[in-house]
């Protein structure tokens, strides 16, 4: 970034599910605007040195700091570790995420535990972990990806559906306990965007998904990221449990 302040200088951002997709790309987007990026994931620490240089690049130190965010126990640890790292933390990113696909009738019940295992019970753990001391500070950004999917739904995909509805839901509800509070709670559901995410889909859904978007194509990573730095950032003060809808026409509220 040339020229302007920047709108997350200083601000530490923890992002979970940062290595890659959407939250890489936010990490990077946190980074440019002058933020103290953590990233969480559950990659191997190898696996992100170049992602960690390039955030560094920046202005600040990126840190990493491996969790798996299903593990009440793991978020715990991982909590304790960046607030030693980093003191505290302004911005919530709850990003991390899986997916798999199957018709209900064919759906392993283990797949259905674990994609809500991760897609909103880490949601619920990463925010319980860090929602204490925003409150402490009387200021705070949570920011919850979801997805159009757990707004509209999706054939082969009702458990990663319900997830999703249920980040949207818990962002409501968590919106009106600490809005007042100083902290501010929001979500963004994207449409389908190209991440790695959405190799995992199958061809027959993704040119179904394809078909039926009004912008005719999917969306890249680079088009969601604004809108999450509009919602950690000063311009986005009077957003209050809002689901916004990086989606490509796919739902028009």
């Amino acid at each position: 970034m040339t020229g302007g302040a920047r709108k997350l200088e200083g601000a530490v951002a923890v992002i979970t599910g940062a290595a890659s997709g959407i939250g890489a790309g936010i990490a990077r987007a946190f980074a440019v605007e002058g933020a103290v990026v953590v990233v969480v994931d559950l990659v191997a620490p190898a696996y992100v040195e170049a992602q960690l240089a390039e955030l560094s690049s920046h202005g600040h130190e990126a840190v990493f700091v491996r969790a798996d965010i299903a593990d009440e126990s793991s978020v715990a640890a991982m909590a304790e570790e960046v607030l030693e790292r980093v003191g505290h933390v302004d911005i919530l990113v709850n990003n991390a995420g899986i997916f798999t696909q199957a018709l209900v009738e064919d759906l392993p019940t283990a797949d259905w535990d674990r994609v809500l295992a991760v897609n909103l019970r880490g949601t619920f753990l990463c925010t319980k972990a860090f929602l204490g001391r925003m409150l402490d500070a009387g200021s705070g950004r949570i920011i919850n990806i979801a997805s159009q999917l757990g707004q509209i739904g999706g054939a082969e995909v009702a458990h990663y559906a319900a997830s999703k509805a249920g980040v949207i839901g818990f962002t409501k509800s968590l919106a009106r306990e600490v809005a007042a509070r100083g902290v501010l709670v929001n979500a963004i559901a994207p449409g389908p965007i190209h991440t790695p995410l959405l190799d995992t889909e199958t061809e027959e859904w993704r040119s179904a998904k394809l078909a039926e978007l009004p912008i005719g194509r999917f969306g890249e990573v680079d088009e969601v990221t604004p809108t999450a730095v509009l919602l950690a950032s000063a311009d986005g003060s009077y957003y209050v449990g809002q689901t916004l809808g990086p989606n490509g026409g796919d739902v028009m509220l």
